[in-house]
């Protein structure tokens, strides 16, 4: 099967109701932080934001028209992504280390006006 034969197939996305579904996560995604508890917060704001994020490539990035072997680049690189910030995240986000240099910050002096 051709390429044009398997995008013929495919149907034309309603792009409103993509985007109120959008508006309808965003909206619980901000009332879930609102109860208070940790775990409802985390997934609300991760769990609707990977959502989210799936909707906005497959109908606003036509990835859903595209050939399967996209999405496999686009999991691969997003796994590239996950080990270099897996690999890097733990340098950076402590506040102490062997080699961090914490350097006394001095407020500069006012300007003199003559």
């Amino acid at each position: 099967m051709s390429s044009e034969a398997v995008h013929a197939d495919r149907a034309h996305p309603s792009y409103v109701r993509i985007y109120l579904a959008l508006l309808v996560l965003l909206a619980i995604s901000l009332l879930g932080p609102m109860f208070g508890h940790p775990i409802v917060t985390l997934v609300t704001a991760f769990g609707i934001a990977i959502v989210k994020a799936t909707m906005v490539a497959a109908y606003f990035m036509h990835l859903n028209i595209e050939e399967r072997y996209v999405w496999y680049i686009l999991f691969v690189m997003l796994g590239f992504v996950l080990v270099m910030f897996a690999g890097i995240a733990p340098d950076v986000m402590l506040p102490a280390g062997q080699n961090w240099l914490h350097l006394p910050i001095t407020p500069p002096a006012p300007p003199v006006h003559h």
